[in-house]
């Protein structure tokens, strides 16, 4: 929770009032003592396991063009150190 906490604290007033909390169904984010802390804050604006089907496009349209296309770009030459990686992952950027 201590993560959690740290995260709400950079949150202003509007953000607590009216923002959303979205996570994905991971079952740490879901337990039974980290689900009412978040409500606590959220209420039901917590978008979490169960309104959406895991990876679904609508939650997390990054994971389904983003990523995908930065791999590709960032590994289309053999890369043998983390340098080169590291370059390759700016430069994409």
């Amino acid at each position: 929770m201590e993560i959690f906490n740290t995260f709400v604290n950079q949150l202003d007033d509007e953000e607590l009032s009216i923002g959303y909390f979205q996570q994905d169904g991971a079952t740490s984010h879901t337990s039974h003592a980290s689900m009412p802390e978040i409500q606590s804050f959220f209420g039901d604006r917590v978008i979490s396991n169960g309104l959406w089907p895991p990876r679904s496009p609508d939650l997390t349209p990054p994971d389904y063009f983003l990523w995908g296309y930065l791999k590709g770009r960032v590994y289309q030459n053999k890369l043998r150190t983390i340098d080169a990686l590291k370059a390759n992952i700016t430069e994409e950027i």
